[in-house]
């Protein structure tokens, strides 16, 4: 398998990170920085702590990507439960 690009900043690399999700050109996880982002950082903090190696446009195309995943897969993530 090849890299694959997913967005802008965001490609899938066999070679890199076992072939997780990171922004182009770094070995930073999506996952990482979307658990920054969901815990409250504020994403020019989030850059600092990343060193520069990340922009807010590249935060930005990851929260809208795992917003669009999140609204066309909901029914494949859901769980039946029955009510009382």
């Amino acid at each position: 398998m090849e890299m694959q690009v997913i967005g802008r900043f965001i490609v899938i690399d066999p070679a890199i990170c076992h072939g997780k999700p990171t922004f182009r050109g770094t070995r930073i996880l999506v996952a990482d920085v979307l658990e920054q982002v969901a815990s409250g950082m504020d994403w020019e903090a989030i850059i600092e702590e990343w060193r520069g190696a990340l922009t807010r446009e590249a935060i930005t195309e990851a929260v809208r990507l795992a917003r669009e995943m999140l609204v066309n897969h909901a029914p494949e993530l859901a769980v039946s439960t029955t009510q009382p």
